[in-house]
C-alpha cells in the first residue's frame, strides 16, 4: 500500500517449523498495473514449474500504467493453477462501482485515476453531478466479464502450513476467523507478534526494500509500481527462494 517498511518483530517469537505447503507454490507480490513486469515473470515461473499453483497476492491494479493489461492477462490465465486474491485496491474499485458518489474520492486518490485511464475512461470531475456515476458505468462496461471474476476473488488461500493473504492475518486468530478488513488492510499486531500455531503467512501490501522471510512471515511487495521491481517467492517444503523481475 505505502512506501514505509515493516518494523522489526518484537515480543514473542515464532515457534513453528519450516514452511511446508503440500506442493510447490509461487506467490507474486503487488503488481499495481505493471503488466510489463508481470508477463515475463509468469512466463519464467511457468517454464520452471509448469504445474505449480501461482498465487497473485492482490493489488493487481492502480498506480502503475497498465491495470487493464494486468487484469486481462490474469483473467486469460485464470484456472485452478492461478489464484488471484483480492487486495484493498481491488476492493476500493469494487466499492466505487457499487457506490460511485460516496466511494470515488478514496479510490481516485489512491491510484484509481491510473486504472480508469488504462481502460480509456476519463477521470470524473467530482464537483460535477453525475460524473462519478458516469465513470463507474463506463468502467463497469469496460471490465465486462472480468467484473464478476474480481467480485469472486478470494481473500485467503492456503496449502499445508502456508497461508496467503494480501495484507496478512490477525496473529491471535486462525485463518477461518479473520475479518475481511484485516485480510485487505492489515492488522496492527501482524508485524510485531508472531503466530503461535506454526502457520506461515505470505503477503504483500506493505513495501519492503527487499523480500523478507522472518518468524512465520514472507513479505514480497517490493513496490513494483514505483521501483520497477516485481517479486515472486517460490515456496516448497522447507525452502523459499525469491525472484525479482526488473
Amino acid at each position: 500500500m505505502g512506501m514505509s517498511l515493516l518494523p522489526a518483530l518484537t515480543g514473542r517469537r515464532f515457534k513453528g517449523g519450516p514452511v511446508a505447503p503440500t506442493t510447490t507454490v509461487h506467490a507474486i507480490g503487488d503488481v499495481h498495473g505493471r503488466r510489463d513486469l508481470l508477463a515475463p515473470l509468469l512466463r519464467r515461473i511457468a517454464r520452471r514449474d509448469a504445474l505449480a499453483p501461482i498465487v497473485i497476492l492482490g493489488d493487481m491494479i492502480d498506480r502503475g500504467p497498465d491495470s487493464a493489461g494486468v487484469l486481462r492477462l490474469l483473467h486469460h490465465w485464470r484456472h485452478d493453477r492461478v489464484i488471484c486474491l483480492r487486495g484493498n485496491h481491488e476492493q476500493m474499485m469494487l466499492d466505487f462501482l457499487d457506490a460511485p458518489q460516496r466511494k470515488a474520492a478514496p479510490w481516485l486518490h489512491n491510484g484509481g485515476t491510473a486504472t480508469l485511464a488504462s481502460f480509456g475512461v476519463a477521470a470524473p470531475d467530482l464537483e460535477l453531478p453525475g460524473e462519478a456515476a458516469r465513470a463507474a458505468a463506463e468502467l463497469g462496461a469496460a471490465l465486462g466479464p472480468m467484473l464478476d471474476w474480481l467480485r469472486a476473488a478470494p481473500l485467503l488461500w492456503s496449502s499445508g502450513n502456508l497461508v496467503a493473504a494480501h495484507a496478512g492475518l490477525d496473529p491471535d486468530h486462525p485463518p477461518g476467523r479473520q475479518a475481511a478488513q484485516t485480510l485487505l488492510w492489515g492488522h496492527p499486531k501482524f508485524a510485531t507478534l508472531p503466530r503461535r500455531d506454526g502457520l506461515w503467512v505470505v503477503h504483500g501490501h506493505v513495501v519492503q526494500a527487499a523480500p523478507l522471510m522472518e518468524d512465520g512471515r514472507i513479505a514480497i511487495d517490493t513496490g513494483a509500481w514505483a521501483t520497477g521491481r516485481l517479486t515472486a517467492a517460490r515456496i516448497s517444503d522447507g525452502t523459499v527462494s525469491f525472484t525479482t523481475e526488473g
